[in-house]
Parts: structure tokens; C-alpha cells; sequence
């Protein structure tokens, strides 16, 4: 059955630019590091360093996609354990 409701895929901007983005990836525990979203668990990438980093800045800017940007798809575990490791590391960003 085809899903007709919200998706699960979110993007969102960190302070920091480019360092603050990649921070955020690496200080996640629970949250897998992943190039592909679509698992049931929850997965996050920077795009600006992983998926679109051969594309130029300039570039990467006009389809959207700044060096801030962080891409994450929910998957199936606890909200809270969710929102506690999203909180450590968005709170490691200098």
C-alpha cells in the first residue's frame, strides 16, 4: 500500500556553515550515517560533504542545498531517544 500521509524526511539548517553540518552528523549515536534515506531506521547525511560534494559551492546553493543543510529521515524508533541524540549533537556545535 502506497503511503497518502506526511513523509518522514526532513531537512534543516544548522549554525556553524559547513562545520557545523558536518558536526552534527558525526556527533549523532543513535542516528545512522547514510548516503541512502529510505530504511526504517533513521538516517542522516550532509550533503554538502558527502552526496553533493563534488558540486560546486555556487552550484549546491542554487538547487538548495547549503553547506548548512542537514538531511534526515525518521525512521522507527522512539521519539524520545530520537530527540535526545538529535539534542547531543546540535549541542556540540561550537
Amino acid at each position: 500500500q502506497q503511503m497518502d500521509g506526511f513523509g518522514a524526511m526532513i531537512c534543516f539548517g544548522v549554525k556553524s556553515g559547513l562545520e557545523g553540518g558536518i558536526s552534527v552528523m558525526n556527533s549523532v549515536r543513535l542516528i545512522t550515517l547514510a548516503v541512502s534515506l529510505g530504511g526504517v531506521e533513521s538516517l542522516i547525511e550532509h550533503p554538502a560533504s558527502m552526496t553533493h560534494a563534488s558540486v560546486p559551492s555556487e552550484e549546491r546553493e542554487q538547487a538548495g542545498i547549503s553547506d548548512d543543510l542537514v538531511r534526515l529521515s525518521v525512521g522507527c524508533e522512539d521519539f524520545e531517544d530520537l530527540r535526545d541524540d538529535l539534542n547531543h549533537a546540535l549541542n556540540r556545535i561550537t
